[in-house]
């Protein structure tokens, strides 16, 4: 019984707490543009990333780097 008096206010803490969390998001705008959230996750614009910089594998002749892409190991 005793475990009842803890646990009734600390669900109804719980619950006000999430009720402030809803109005808070409410307030701030948080659910202003659902349709533009589902839309902007159809969106491809990634692009590869290219180093200019970088030079082809094997050509800074590093040791075992073969330029013509054969390799000596059997």
């Amino acid at each position: 019984m005793t475990s009842l008096l803890w646990l009734i206010p600390l669900a109804l803490m719980l619950g006000a707490l999430g009720l402030f969390a809803f109005f808070w998001s409410m307030r701030t705008g948080q659910y202003d543009d659902l349709q533009g959230a589902a839309a902007r996750i159809l969106i491809d614009d990634d692009k590869p990333i290219v180093d200019d910089d970088e030079e082809a594998p094997g050509a800074d002749g590093a040791p075992g780097a073969d330029p013509s892409g054969k390799s000596d190991r059997r």
